[in-house]
Order: structure tokens, then C-alpha cells, then sequence
């Protein structure tokens, strides 16, 4: 098990990862998202031991790295696949694969494996880019790392292929029985593919737990809307129910216990349906193809987000009746303002 305990990293006076602890599970996949400049890429060169800690432990079996205890990452036997894929241009698929292996067995099996059997005698310059990092990836499983680092592997990549390959790589790293952190800038990604999430702004890890409670029980209203389209209705939380003016919800208190809060909700908690007499008013639309967005002020001020079938036409200024039609509790936070 990897175990990460305080690690801070400073550039200078600046701190760039602050007081980060974690434990990473035999075979599990951590995502690790968070804004730029958050310092995501940061821990995985810490981990790599490929820049210096201030302060902190990394410790994974028979080592154990500190700011004054140096592993150098040759020791460390971690496998890295990074956004550019690094694939040496002068070598063949296969010689990438098998570089500087003696045993090519697991090279053998894990090109066959990712489908690039048939590539193994060409050069990374005739590959697309989902080869590449499929390349990239078996290169990395056929040296047999403790460990598997991923530096955002699919933002180079187009989002039809993105999809499939965010589901092969997962695949392969549970074939193979390797834990990894995975870096990553797509909410949707990090949710769709982690066993557990890490949420990170400003060097400090605001939560990390499963993407199901991230998402439905947020530690912040920062990590609400930063992994999805996030509304904040008021409302009065008495015994896990809030009243607010779209009627009765079931809550659950984020950081209060009762009183006045503001009730999460995401496009998908709502129904909208055009009336003449309704409770809100079409801000704006968006055409989204399988869908149309809205953003929708009710009575009260509240401006709310809802997710319909594109069949629903509406434009702005027109009226609509909005309800909660979830039936799952929301968070609540704290009331601001």
C-alpha cells in the first residue's frame, strides 16, 4: 500500500502542496482533479521522487521518502504515462515496449492485450494518438510497477476516443492488479473511472472519498461546483427536510445542523414545465443535442439550473413551473449572505 502522510512541497516561500495524506489501496484508481495550478502534477512528481519534499513522509514497502531520506525514483519502481505519451520516435512499437526489459513475456502479453499486436513494427509517427497512448501505457505494465502514475494520459486526445480509452486504461490496470493515481481536468472522467476522488484547490485536499458521495455530499460548495453544474436554493433545514419555495426536500446538513441553508441542487433535481402561472422565469437555453439547459430565476431570486429533453421548447422571458422532483437527500450548507 501506498501511504502518504503531511507531504507538503514548496517552490521558494510558495506552497504548493499542503499537509496532503492518503493511502492508496492494492489495486485501486484515484483520480486527483482540481483547477489549474492546484497542485496536481506536483504530488505526482513527489511521488515519483522526481523533485524534493519539505516536509512529509511517501513510504511504499521496503522505502520510505522524507525531505531529508531521498529515494531517487529509479528505486522507487513507479510506472508513469504522461499527456505526450514519451514514446521514443527512432524505436518500434515493440522496442518501445520492451526498453530495457530481458523478460519481453508481459511485453507480449500486454500488446496483445491493448489491441496493438499488429502495430508492434511501427513507428510511433504512423500511430494516432489513442496508440500512442495505448503504447505508452503497455510500456509502462510490462516493467511490472508497484504503482502507476497518470499525468492527464487523454487531454491530447479528441472526446469520442477519449470515452473508450478512459475505460480501456482503467481495465488494464485492474488486469494487471496495480493501484494508481490518475490526474486528470475532467470532472466527468474523474467520476466515470475512480474507485475514489480527490478534490484538490490551493495544495490542500478539500475531500476524497467515493464519486458517489463527492458528488451527492460535497465537503464545500467549492467542490459542488467544481465537479458539476451546482444551483443553491434557500431554505429552512428542520429534521433532515428543508422548506424552500419550490416546496419540501430532504436534506442532508453539510456543515450546519439546522436552521437557514442553501439547498444543493443539480440540473437534474428539477423538472421544468412552461405555465403561464408559473413560479420562474427563463433567464437563458442552451441546445445541448439529447438535451437543453436552463438557467431559470424563481420567486425568491434564485436563479436555478435544469436539465431537460430537448423536446421541452422554451425561450427566455417565458414563465415556467419549476419543482423539485428528486426524491434522493441534498446537501445543505450554511446560509450565506
Amino acid at each position: 500500500m501506498l501511504k502518504v502522510s503531511n507531504l507538503s512541497v514548496h517552490y521558494g516561500a510558495t506552497a504548493v502542496v499542503k499537509n496532503l495524506n492518503l493511502a492508496l489501496a492494492e489495486d485501486e484508481v484515484l483520480m486527483l482533479v482540481g483547477p489549474t495550478g492546484c497542485g496536481k502534477t506536483t504530488i505526482l512528481q513527489a511521488l515519483a521522487g522526481l523533485i524534493p519534499i519539505s516536509s512529509g513522509e511517501i513510504e511504499l514497502g521496503a522505502w520510505r521518502a522524507s525531505a531529508t531520506r531521498i529515494v531517487p525514483p529509479e528505486k522507487r519502481n513507479v510506472g508513469m504515462v504522461f499527456q505526450d505519451f514519451a514514446l521514443f520516435p527512432h524505436l518500434t512499437v515493440e522496442q518501445n515496449v520492451c526498453f530495457r526489459l530481458t523478460d519481453t513475456t508481459l511485453a507480449d502479453h500486454w500488446l496483445n492485450l491493448l489491441g496493438l499486436d499488429s502495430f508492434r513494427h511501427a513507428k510511433p509517427a504512423r500511430l494516432s494518438g489513442g496508440q500512442k497512448q495505448r503504447v505508452a501505457l503497455a510500456r509502462t505494465l510490462a516493467h511490472q510497477p508497484a504503482f502507476v502514475l497518470l499525468d492527464e494520459p487523454l487531454s491530447n486526445l479528441d472526446a469520442a476516443l477519449k470515452d473508450n480509452l478512459r475505460w480501456e486504461i482503467r481495465e488494464a490496470l485492474k488486469a494487471a492488479g496495480v493501484p494508481a493515481i490518475w490526474v486528470t481536468h475532467d470532472q466527468e472522467e474523474a467520476l466515470s473511472v475512480g474507485d475514489r476522488v480527490g478534490i484538490l484547490k490551493g495544495g490542500v485536499l478539500e475531500q476524497l472519498d467515493t464519486p458517489e458521495i463527492c458528488f451527492a455530499e460535497p465537503a464545500s460548495r467549492f467542490v459542488a461546483g467544481f465537479l458539476g453544474e451546482a444551483s443553491f436554493l434557500p431554505g429552512e433545514l428542520r429534521a433532515h427536510q428543508v422548506s424552500t419555495a419550490l416546496g419540501p426536500a430532504p436534506g442532508i446538513p453539510i456543515d450546519t445542523s439546522e436552521g437557514p441553508v442553501d439547498l444543493l441542487l443539480r440540473p437534474d433535481d428539477l423538472s421544468l414545465v412552461p405555465s403561464s402561472i408559473g413560479n420562474g422565469v427563463i433567464d437563458w437555453v442552451r441546445y445541448e443535442g439529447c438535451s437543453r439547459l436552463y438557467a431559470v430565476t424563481v420567486e425568491g431570486g434564485a436563479q436555478l439550473r435544469v436539465r431537460t429533453s430537448h423536446e421541452v421548447h422554451g425561450k427566455p422571458g417565458d414563465r415556467v413551473q419549476m419543482a423539485i422532483t428528486t426524491t434522493h437527500p441534498l446537501a445543505a450548507f450554511s446560509r450565506t449572505g
